[in-house]
C-alpha cells in the first residue's frame, strides 16, 4: 500500500471527507453534504416537483434522462418490464420451488417446499432491467429481499447474487433475506428519490428511481426562487455535480456507486467490488484528484444512457495517452500513448468479468495494462 493510499483511507475513516470544507455551504448543495448523506436523500423540508417541473427548463437533459437505466433503477412491481413481459415465471432449487404469477394488477410470489409454502405480492423491483431486477415484498410487517432474481441474459430467474443458495429452515427463509432498518435505507436511499428524508425512510413518499432532483437536490427552492425572479439566488438553491472537481466527483457518485472510502469499509474484496466503479477508478495509475479528464463525467453522461459503441471512449483516452497539444503546459508530462493501437482502448484496458452467478459481465474501471493470464486486482 503507498503512502498516498494509506493517507486517502486514514482521511475516509476519520471522516475528513464530510463537511462544508468539501461540497460547499448549505442549502445550495442541495442537502448533499456528504458521502454518508447520498444526494438522493432528502433535507427537512425539501420540496419535490417532478420530472415535468424541470423538463421545462431543461427539456433536451429530462427526454434523455427518462429512459436511462438511473431513473427506472426501482418500480413499482406492477410496472417492472421483467414482470408484465413474463407472467409466469419458475425456478426450482433443491426441494423448493419459486414461481412469481401475475393476479390481476399484482404479481404473487410464492415459495414451497411441497409441505409448507409462502406466498406474498411483490412491491417493489430493484435494477433497470439490463443486468438484473430483484424484488422487495413483505411478510409480517418486514421487507424482504427475494432470493432469486430475474436476469435480462437468461430470461428467467436464479439465485440473486451474493445470497447463500442451501440452509435455509423454512419456505420464508428460501424466499428472501429479511432487511435490517440500515438495509432499507441504503437500498431504497439509492435506488428512489427521497425515499431518506431528514434520516427517516419515508418510503410513502418516494420517488420511483433517480430522477433529476436525485442528483441536484429538490428543486421546490430553487423553482421558487425563479419565479420570484429571483436568478442569482435561485442559483444557490439547486446543486449542480458537475462542477465538483474529480476527487469530489467520485465521492459523489460513490455515494450509491461505492466510493474508495466506502470500498474500504464495505470490505468486500475480489471480483465482486468489480461493481465498485469509483473505487475501481481511483485506483488507476492514471487517476489524478485534480484532472477532470479523468472524472466520472469525463466519460459518462448521467443524463443518458452509457454508450454502448466502446470506440466513442477512444477520444477520451487519447485526451491524455496522445501527443502534447498546444493546451498542454510547458513541462507538463504527457502520459505515453499506447504501442499497440489507438482504438477500442477500452477493450483491453478495461476488461469485463462476470460476477458468479450474475449473468452480466461488469466493465471493470480500474485502467491498467492486463497482463495474460493475471489475477484480478483487488
Amino acid at each position: 500500500m503507498t503512502l498516498d493510499t494509506v493517507v486517502r483511507v486514514s482521511c475516509s475513516v476519520l471522516g475528513l471527507w464530510v463537511g462544508t470544507a468539501l461540497y460547499g455551504q448549505g442549502e445550495n448543495q442541495g442537502g448533499f453534504l456528504s458521502p454518508s448523506n447520498p444526494p438522493t436523500h432528502a433535507p427537512a423540508g425539501a420540496i419535490y416537483l417532478g420530472r415535468s417541473v424541470c423538463a421545462q427548463c431543461h427539456p433536451e437533459e429530462a427526454a434523455s434522462h427518462i429512459s436511462s437505466p438511473m431513473a427506472n433503477t426501482l418500480r413499482p412491481a406492477a410496472e417492472s418490464d421483467s414482470l408484465r413481459s413474463h407472467p409466469g415465471l419458475a425456478f426450482q432449487a433443491g426441494r423448493y420451488s419459486y414461481r412469481i404469477v401475475r393476479n390481476d394488477d399484482r404479481f404473487i410470489y410464492s415459495v414451497s417446499d411441497g409441505e409448507e409454502s409462502v406466498s406474498e405480492p411483490l412491491l417493489w423491483a430493484f435494477g433497470s432491467g439490463k443486468g438484473a431486477v430483484t424484488y422487495v415484498f413483505q411478510h409480517q410487517g418486514d421487507y424482504y429481499e427475494s432470493r432469486v432474481s430475474f436476469y435480462n441474459p437468461i430470461q428467467g430467474l436464479d439465485f440473486t447474487t451474493g445470497t447463500p443458495h442451501s440452509h435455509t429452515a423454512s419456505p420464508i427463509d428460501a424466499a428472501g433475506a429479511k432487511m435490517s432498518p440500515s438495509r432499507v435505507r441504503d437500498c431504497f436511499g439509492c435506488h428512489s428519490t427521497g425515499a431518506v428524508r431528514a434520516s427517516n425512510v419515508t418510503l410513502d413518499q418516494l420517488i420511483p428511481g433517480i430522477t433529476c432532483e436525485g442528483c441536484h437536490g429538490a428543486g421546490g427552492k430553487h423553482v421558487a426562487a425563479i419565479q420570484a425572479g429571483h436568478i442569482e439566488d435561485a442559483a444557490k438553491r439547486i446543486f449542480n455535480p458537475g462542477k465538483l472537481n474529480t476527487e469530489q466527483q467520485l465521492e459523489f457518485c460513490g455515494s450509491c456507486h461505492i466510493s474508495f472510502s466506502r470500498a474500504i469499509e464495505t470490505g468486500v474484496h475480489g471480483i465482486e467490488n468489480v461493481r465498485f466503479q469509483p473505487y475501481r477508478l481511483s485506483n488507476s495509475r492514471c487517476y489524478s484528484p485534480d484532472d477532470r479528464r479523468i472524472s466520472c463525467v469525463a466519460c459518462h453522461n448521467p443524463h443518458k444512457e452509457a454508450e454502448p459503441d466502446l470506440r466513442s471512449y477512444d477520444s477520451r483516452c487519447l485526451a491524455c495517452h496522445g501527443a502534447p497539444s498546444r493546451n498542454t503546459a510547458a513541462g507538463e508530462k504527457v502520459p505515453p500513448s499506447c504501442p499497440v493501437a489507438t482504438r477500442d482502448c477500452v477493450t483491453c484496458h478495461m476488461p469485463r468479468y462476470e460476477i458468479p452467478g450474475s449473468h452480466f459481465n461488469f466493465t471493470d474501471h480500474w485502467i491498467r495494462v492486463v497482463k495474460a493470464n493475471e489475477p484480478y486486482p483487488g
